[in-house]
């Protein structure tokens, strides 16, 4: 099997003097089905097109674009597999050193924004040509959106591009239907009826629901919020309507998404050969980072109804899950064997939810008229059956296959979802699959803060902690739970973020090294959010920390053992009142500073355990399946104290309540109402 053509040498070799259809990508070409580009080539190259890759054109030498030539029917645009502002700038805004989907991990051979580059160039080099652009970038962007580098509410892509087409969500089909219909002599500007698409017209359609313009967005927050919860409440492609946003006097029109793919489709796409191998092209400069931690990974399924508010893979993949067939997953594995690099590991076999596989509704009927954002929160749907019995069988027929000798589950679960489980699936899990840590992400403990995430409180969590460990007693292994936390999310204060240091000292004594700062991204409730001030779901308002210096201090006081952290940390206590906990006490989170030569930094230290000293890899260790009570004493102030922090327990962690008002001192009146967003809050019907 050969690699798709990259060059006029390679379409020689093939005997073609034209191309079909043209994909230019963002990332580096790498053969492997979790990059779109080759995902999409392979797929369109199996339906007899002829295709062709421009990977990370020089965008500042128009020719390097036209280098396979004028395609006969389009070019394919995309951005790449992540957002290329996520990719190029940190949650600080500062520029990455690193690009793991560029030869040797070298940042910079992409530009801000390639779709937008690349379409013009494609634009200025082929002006009669058709340019469909799709991608996460594109579809995340495909009407107004807040740009969080800019600080700027910016156009529809669409729009920027000057592309014909938009196709949003995963795309294989109505890039199928575009190349059928241009093939048979249709125009591109005719296209307009084509799900899973967005195109420019001069007239308001009749059917389109009709959303706040681009220039009411980005004026008004109110307006903007509005949108963004019409748009949330038109995911669901049996009950959606066309929505149409003008810009200028021009409309952008969103048909309604596609239609989730058969089992029997995404089988077709998931058994097409890939080599999983970058191109030999990139050998010399060390190869593409990004391949080794999925080259041998396994997608089961896509699509994700939990509706967590900061992520936007239900905007763009859909909240239907749409599974694999066991047959072809263990098709897939069996190949795997017979690669030259595979040594018998399979490091993920999932999703980004991996206990989403193979569930179902009890009723369908009731699914294709709901508008819910979440299946999950603020409960599990009834309709939902929670059995996780599909994945436990296919886990057994992997196991079974020679020349696999591990297969793990790298990616996250919903532990909330798994609490409804009644199969062995968490018994399995423990026993075959993980390898020593287990990745949860709670995000938060927080209940005001959860509630704005649509993500379950910390009962839940401890639940799952509970049983974790007990299945691990019963197994005889010492496994981790390793916990993912979002800091500076909208409606998170510094004191829901102390509530959170002590849950992290006290319930988990894990330390983490890395905390991920909330970065809003397009096209999720979440960046309205930190945008205009508002839950888009009940139009109450919502605190933000907005300020880098706050969401810094957020940061540091998840972080407090780190030396580095320590002096932002202190602030923020003195900020919001919480000076019990610094000092030398066994609940202090920083030491009082000594002298101004001294300032006192509490040094992160190795605990001791049995009589064995831990190694410094240790001192952010994970939640111990086995030892999570032992250690350090829950003593601390009395409720009585640092009210100001909210109510207190015994041990001086705060108990916030739904709809509490609880901020530091350093809050208005006016911010501590808009910390209160969660009650009232209506959901979508």
């Amino acid at each position: 099997m050969e690699f798709l053509p990259i060059s006029r040498a390679d379409m020689e070799a093939r005997g073609w003097d034209e191309l079909d259809i043209i994909i230019v990508s963002g990332d580096a070409y790498v053969d492997h089905p979790a990059w779109a580009a080759a995902l999409l080539g392979r797929f369109m190259e199996s339906q007899g097109y002829r295709v062709g890759i421009i990977a990370q054109p020089d965008w500042r030498d128009l020719e390097d674009i036209t280098r396979l030539g004028q395609p006969r029917l389009f070019f394919a645009v995309s951005g790449g597999n992540l957002d290329s502002m996520v990719s190029h700038y940190t949650a600080d805004k500062k520029k990455r050193r690193e690009d793991m989907y560029s030869p040797g991990g070298q940042a910079g051979l992409r530009p801000d924004r390639p779709t937008i580059v690349y379409s013009n160039l494609i634009r200025q080099a082929y002006p009669g040509v058709p340019i469909v652009i799709g991608g996460v970038e594109a579809s995340l962007r495909r009407l107004a959106h807040y740009d969080y580098w800019s600080g700027l509410v910016r156009r529809s892509i669409l729009v920027d591009s000057r592309a014909d087409l938009l196709v949003y969500g995963m795309g294989e089909h109505q890039l199928l239907e575009i190349a059928k219909r241009l093939r048979a002599g249709q125009n591109i500007a005719w296209l307009h009826n084509l799900r899973g698409t967005c195109y420019l017209t001069g007239k308001l359609p009749e059917a389109a629901a009709e959303i706040p313009s681009y220039e009411q967005t980005a004026a008004d927050t109110a307006a903007f919020a509005a949108s963004t919860r019409t748009i949330l409440e038109n995911i669901n492609p049996y009950c959606s309507v066309p929505l149409a946003q003008s810009h200028a006097g021009r409309w952008v029109v969103q048909n309604p998404p596609p239609e989730p793919l058969t089992t029997a489709q995404l089988d077709e796409i998931y058994d097409l050969p890939f080599l999983r191998q970058s191109h030999p092209g990139y050998d010399r400069q060390g190869g593409i980072p990004g391949l080794a931690p999925v080259q041998f990974s396994i997608v089961t399924h896509r699509g994700c109804f939990g509706g967590c508010s900061f992520c936007s893979l239900g905007m763009h993949q859909g909240k239907f899950i749409q599974n694999r067939s066991p047959g072809s997953i263990v098709r897939e594995a069996e190949g795997l064997t017979g690669h030259t690099d595979f040594k018998g590991t399979i490091p993920d076999v999932g999703a980004p939810s991996a206990n989403m596989y193979g569930l179902k509704a009890g009723n369908e009927g009731i699914c294709r008229s709901c508008r819910r954002p979440s299946c999950l929160y603020p409960n599990v749907c009834k309709n939902l059956m929670a059995d996780h019995t599909p994945s436990v069988r296919l886990w057994r027929r992997l196991r079974k296959i020679p020349g696999i000798k591990h297969i793990f589950v790298a990616s996250g679960l919903r532990y909330d979802l798994l609490l409804q489980d009644r199969s062995t699936y968490l018994h399995d899990l423990c026993k075959y699959h993980v390898s020593g840590q287990l990745k949860i992400a709670p995000e938060h403990v927080s209940a005001r803060v959860t509630h704005l995430m649509n993500k379950p409180g910390p009962a839940a969590y401890k639940r799952f902690i509970e049983k974790f460990k007990q299945v691990n007693q019963r197994l005889g292994k010492q496994q981790y739970l390793v916990p993912y936390f979002i800091s500076a999310h909208p409606g998170c204060t510094l004191s829901d973020t102390v509530q959170l240091a002590e849950f992290i000292r006290d319930e988990l004594q894990y330390y983490p090294e890395q905390i991920q700062n909330f970065t809003p991204t397009p096209m999720t409730v979440s960046t309205c959010m930190y945008y205009t001030g508002i839950d888009p779901l009940s139009g109450e308002p919502v605190y933000v920390p907005r300020q880098p210096k706050e969401r810094r201090m957020q940061r540091a006081l998840l972080q407090y053992r780190n030396r580095a952290n320590y002096k932002l940390a202190r602030e923020a206590l003195q900020t919001c009142h919480r000076e019990d906990l610094i000092g030398s006490g066994p609940q202090a989170l920083v030491n009082a500073p000594r002298s101004a030569a001294d300032p006192g930094t509490r040094e992160a230290r190795p605990k001791v355990e049995g009589g064995q000293k831990t190694d410094a890899s240790r001192r952010t260790r994970p939640v111990n399946s086995q030892d999570r009570t032992r250690g350090r004493s829950k003593a601390g102030p009395k409720g009585s104290q640092n009210q100001s922090a909210g109510n207190k327990t015994s041990t001086g962690r705060s108990k916030i309540r739904r709809g509490s008002t609880t901020q530091g001192s350093n809050k208005s009146g006016a911010q501590s109402r808009a910390a209160n967003s969660g009650r009232g809050r209506q959901r979508p019907k």
